[in-house]
């Protein structure tokens, strides 16, 4: 069992989840990452340890119950207990609402709102027991409004948000911090340029840049508070 504190990342993604994990890493958490397909993690997870960090990679559909609940079974048993939980989960399409099919909404829904409740919960069946615990889920502008096209994402990032907020009425009381974080459009001054040298491809390599500055705040916020950072 680790004598670091855990972190578990679901969701830890080539961008916003990779910095988030590598934030944690550096500040003595022996991180957990998940994502559907676990050789994608392997790089991330090289760096990390390469750095001086821990790191577990994982494979999860965060849309299955039961790999879920085998997930925080498993940290909870062989790593150790999660101080930390972070939904990173996106599902970001657009389609036109006349073309939105059935199909189309219902994974939208399952993989940023649904999976978040997934993870939210096993999280709290560790936690509250404990009564500490941070849980962190990651919203984005359609969080907050809809957008031309974004029917589905808008309507899951909403879930996701209300969801937050009732598990920190909830929680906090218990000793469970729980926060809905939206990083703002990053001032362009604030980016690194040497992440920029090295990613030289307009969009894809300003967005790996900012989230290189990814730092979560939320800490510091009131319970159900949004958290809003700037990069």
């Amino acid at each position: 069992m680790s004598t670091r504190p855990v972190a578990l990342v679901v969701g830890a993604g080539d961008y916003i989840g990779a910095a988030i994990a590598r934030r944690f890493a550096a500040g003595g958490f022996e991180v957990c990452l998940a994502r559907r397909t676990v050789d994608a993690l392997k790089p991330l997870a090289d760096e990390i340890e390469g750095s001086g960090g821990r790191a577990h990679a994982f494979p999860l559909d965060a849309r299955d119950e039961d790999q879920t609940c085998a997930l925080f079974d498993k940290i909870e048993r062989t790593i150790g207990p999660l101080d930390v939980v972070v939904f990173n989960v996106g599902g970001n399409v657009n389609f036109p609402i006349r073309d939105t099919t059935s199909r189309v909404f219902r994974k939208v829904w399952e993989m940023a709102c649904f999976a978040g409740f997934l993870t939210g919960r096993e999280a709290a069946k560790y936690m509250v027991p404990r009564g500490r615990g941070s849980i962190f889920f990651t919203g984005a502008t359609a969080s907050l409004r809809g957008g031309k096209g974004y029917a589905a994402f808008a309507a899951a990032k909403f879930g996701l948000r209300a969801l937050a907020q009732s598990m920190a009425r909830e929680l906090g009381p218990k000793g469970v911090h729980v926060a809905h974080v939206i990083r703002r459009r990053p001032d362009r001054h604030a980016l690194d340029p040497r992440e920029l040298s090295r990613d030289g491809r307009g969009a894809a390599g300003r967005r790996a840049a900012a989230a290189q500055r990814v730092e979560l705040r939320a800490r510091r916020a009131p319970v159900g508070r949004e958290v809003l950072s700037s990069g």
